[in-house]
């Protein structure tokens, strides 16, 4: 069921709410919507209950104005917020993307609220990516004030899912990330380049899944160097995968989330 809430920071969230049990909160990536979770919500609400939002910014939730209303700190905010709403006390946190970035940031800033961490293909310092960074955000502030928004979707859409016979997912990835306000993604993205935990990784304790793509922007070696930085993490690689492995990789993708969520 689709439901909206009004947060005490002023900031309304649509979110999916399906299932029942133990609580998982899955959080999308940049650009994107809960639909990111398209292929997840059957399979894992049949055991669990699946709160998934959209991320403020993004799909049918608050479009604040200003850059400074923006940043992966104020997501982890607003899910605290939507939590205690719901009157959840604990669940399975995992976060794809800017998701995953904003699930780092719960795990340092509130760690009673999460049982068992799923981070997947991300880091926790996007503030330290070097060159590829900073040619990200070149190229990406470039192509939106040159071209906009439909053009930053095609380039994603199609860097996600080049494949002839992942048209289907080429398409439908576009469609929403298209729909994106163009100040909203900018400051969205922006800000997440500015992010980073830094040696807080270190204090995560909680069980963790680290999920990497093979052929995912960055390098399997970038989650092993953090993963192994974690006190009680482990990794796990997916092969013939690109950055969107909850939509290209889907069966091995739940498969290998779902044995660590009923661990």
């Amino acid at each position: 069921m689709i439901r909206k809430k009004d947060l005490k920071n002023g900031i309304s969230l649509e979110y999916l709410d399906r299932g029942e049990g133990e609580v998982i909160l899955l959080l999308h990536g940049l650009g994107s919507t809960k639909a990111d979770w398209d292929l997840q919500v059957e399979p894992f609400s049949k055991e669990f209950r699946i709160i998934a939002p959209d991320l403020r910014g993004h799909g049918n939730s608050s479009k604040p104005e200003g850059k400074e209303a923006y940043g992966v700190s104020k997501c982890a905010e607003d899910m605290k917020h939507l939590l205690d709403e719901l009157g959840i006390s604990k669940c399975m946190l995992v976060g794809f993307s800017m998701g995953g970035a904003v699930a780092f940031e719960m795990a340092v800033k509130y760690r009673s609220l999460i049982s068992k961490l799923v981070i997947v293909n991300t880091a926790p310092d996007f503030n330290a990516l070097g060159q590829m960074g900073e040619q990200m955000i070149k190229e990406r502030t470039e192509l939106l004030r040159t071209k906009g928004m439909n053009a930053m979707a095609e380039k994603v859409a199609e860097g996600m899912f080049p494949e002839e016979e992942q048209k289907h997912l080429r398409d439908a990835f576009y469609e929403r990330a298209s729909l994106n306000d163009l100040e909203a993604y900018y400051n969205s993205f922006i800000t997440l380049m500015d992010w980073g935990i830094g040696e807080k990784v270190k204090t995560i304790d909680v069980p963790a899944l680290v999920v990497a793509s093979d052929l995912d922007y960055t390098p399997v070696e970038l989650k092993e160097s953090y993963t192994s930085k974690m006190k009680n993490a482990r990794l796990e690689v997916i092969k013939n995968s690109r950055h969107g492995v909850t939509m290209d990789q889907p069966e091995q993708f739940n498969e290998e989330l779902l044995k660590f969520f009923r661990s």
